[in-house]
């Protein structure tokens, strides 16, 4: 994942989807771009278009917040976009996102303290993700609730995985086009704070090669926080579960995420994550 490549190409794919009159612009005649050109971000960012040529052409190292910024503002970035470009500009200053240099690769497994974190949390699903979206450790309402995704193999389950190569994604989550598309941009902004993660690299690569739905996806360079929010789920056992969730950052491990997902009360969705709990429970008592 090169950083001038990942540059050229959001940027580029920004672009594209600013019309003149969104930026308060005449069409003109003989347009051959979707969007704005290149003359016409520079203008409005108040840069020169050989600057601006040269950042989109990746070379953005050394850029000023200020630049940044005018340029985000003129592309009409969210609050995602802004920050991804901040992080590829970081990236290619080669200062970390968090402002400290990251481990190498996140640990396989969370610490004693995390994991009774997560068993105490009883009410509702949680687990610990990685940015390569692998899911490290889960409460025991977590496990049950992803059973399908975890299933009886030895490896570490990994949502976007699951999602791309295993058709039974589509039975569990039935919105997966909503649900694809978030994952891809949620990688994709993860590439952006740390494109050297070779544990991440080789996913993509990998969902690449199977899934052409993923190709296709990561090909827009769309990014996404997923923060909080609804999300609908088809469980095998306990059937349509709608449920809010919170993505919470964990100081003492950059990078890894604890997600918690719970039921409005008094819902429909509680009743079946409260009998989601008790098969749990007693498929556990008469193991």
């Amino acid at each position: 994942m090169d950083n001038r490549h990942q540059v050229r190409e959001f940027l580029m794919s920004r672009r594209a989807k600013v019309t003149p009159a969104q930026a308060g612009l005449p069409a003109g005649q003989g347009r051959r771009v979707p969007g704005l050109r290149r003359g016409e971000v520079a203008m409005l960012a108040g840069v020169s278009v050989e600057y601006y040529s040269r950042l989109e052409r990746g070379a953005i190292r050394g850029a000023s917040a200020a630049v940044l910024n005018a340029v985000a503002d003129t592309l009409r970035l969210d609050d995602a976009e802004r920050a991804h470009l901040f992080h590829l500009a970081r990236t290619a200053d080669d200062i970390p996102a968090s402002g400290r240099r990251r481990r190498a690769t996140n640990p396989a497994t969370v610490g004693p303290g995390l994991a009774w974190t997560l068993e105490a949390i009883t009410g509702a699903v949680a687990f610990v993700r990685n940015p390569r979206t692998d899911v490290l450790a889960t409460n025991a309402l977590g496990r049950a609730f992803y059973s399908p995704l975890i299933g009886d193999a030895g490896r570490v389950p990994n949502l976007a995985r699951f999602l791309f190569l295993d058709p039974a994604s589509r039975d569990f989550y039935p919105d997966w086009d909503r649900f694809a598309q978030m994952s891809v941009a949620i990688i994709r902004a993860e590439a952006g704070r740390d494109p050297h993660d070779r544990g991440l690299r080789d996913l993509v690569g990998e969902l690449s090669t199977h899934s052409q739905t993923f190709r296709r996806l990561w090909g827009a360079h769309d990014v996404h926080i997923l923060g909080a929010g609804t999300k609908r789920f088809h469980h095998p056992e306990v059937g349509e579960l709608v449920l809010a969730h919170e993505e919470l950052a964990i100081t003492a491990e950059p990078g890894l995420m604890l997600m918690i997902y719970t039921a409005e009360p008094g819902s429909a969705s509680a009743e079946r994550l409260r009998l989601l709990g008790s098969l749990a429970t007693d498929a556990t008592s008469t193991a």
